[in-house]
């Protein structure tokens, strides 16, 4: 057998487990500190959603203009509350360029956006985002969003319709809490998720290809609403796993894709599962492993926030498989 590189096979397995202790001991600190600072964070007020029966191609300008008026009225309150950031936000959302197909004001916030013609779609990407995504940093998010419905409207070919749809609709974890070590948050997301892709069947045709591009943990709640969800591809982004053991375990018929930037922390995360009392912390196999069974797309050398960066390799290639392109997905 060949030991000469042995030594640096064990200094990776050794970070990791290095990195699992920390992780054991941010969920312990955490679970002490995070709800203590919870409490004392105030509370920004808000209306209730607007009340919306089940949008349809008809009358999905009426529940944009809606869901519009409701965040108009959010930035009221916020402002009122003396939160002119959030009031910010808000007043963007209202404007009447913007196409809500969800809002909700309160807490964290949760809002769901459309970019292109939604009732025309051939072609709809929903993006999932992962941790520490709110109405307080959707600007970023949506950022990503408009990368990429540029970069679809540049490549579709002629007589095709695209649209993007941004999707904050579950309370992310934070990046540094408990709730972000296990799957709680995924599995409450997963059922929210179903509903959407079953109302842009609804209002797009069944006809219409969706495609689930799901970043960091967002790629968990993916995980949790894969089994049975009608959509054409699923590209997991920056994964640390999705708490599947393979690709065999999501219970999916759609094309399963993993993608990750050379430069990723997330690389150093450990890819396994650990049972604590009232806890699994870690989502398992590594989606861009063999073991893992996915189509692993090339993500170039971007970091944990450079998929969507317009003119990156990794955008090209979830552009082409948003489009249907498979043979022109570039491999790792």
């Amino acid at each position: 057998m060949d030991t000469g590189d042995y030594g640096a096979r064990k200094r990776p397995a050794r970070r990791g487990r290095g990195l699992l202790r920390a992780l054991l001991a941010a969920l312990i600190t955490t679970a002490v500190v995070l709800p203590l600072s919870a409490a004392a964070r105030p509370q920004i007020p808000a209306p209730a959603p607007a009340s919306l029966g089940p949008a349809t191609a008809a009358t999905l300008p009426q529940a944009y203009a809606a869901n519009r008026a409701n965040a108009l009225e959010a930035a009221r309150m916020a402002a009122g509350h003396g939160d002119g950031g959030r009031a910010e936000t808000e007043r963007a959302l209202a404007d009447p360029t913007r196409q809500l197909l969800a809002f909700d004001g309160r807490g964290p916030g949760r809002v769901t956006e459309v970019l292109g013609d939604l009732a025309g779609a051939d072609r709809i990407a929903v993006l999932v985002p992962g941790s520490d995504t709110s109405l307080d940093t959707y600007a970023r998010f949506r950022a990503t969003a408009t990368a990429l419905a540029a970069r679809l409207a540049k490549e579709a070919p002629p007589g095709t319709v695209t649209a993007v749809v941004a999707w904050l609709g579950y309370d992310t974890p934070g990046t540094v809490s408990t709730t972000v070590l296990t799957a709680g948050r995924a599995e409450q997301a997963a059922p929210e998720l179903k509903r959407l892709v079953r109302q842009l069947h609804a209002i797009a045709g069944r006809t219409a290809h969706v495609s689930l591009l799901c970043h960091s943990y967002g790629s968990v709640v993916c995980g949790r609403a894969a089994d049975g969800l009608d959509v054409d591809d699923i590209a997991l982004v920056g994964s640390p796993g999705t708490g599947a053991d393979d690709v065999t375990a999501l219970h999916t018929t759609a094309r399963v894709w993993a993608g990750r930037g050379s430069d990723d922390w997330v690389a150093e995360v450990p890819h396994v599962r650990v049972d604590l009392p009232g806890a699994t912390v870690g989502f398992g196999t590594d989606p861009v492993s063999p073991a893992f069974g996915a189509r692993v797309f090339a993500a170039g050398r971007g970091g944990h926030s450079d998929y969507f960066r317009p003119g990156s390799e990794a955008l090209a290639n979830l552009a082409r498989i948003v489009l249907g392109e498979q043979a022109e997905v570039s491999r790792a």
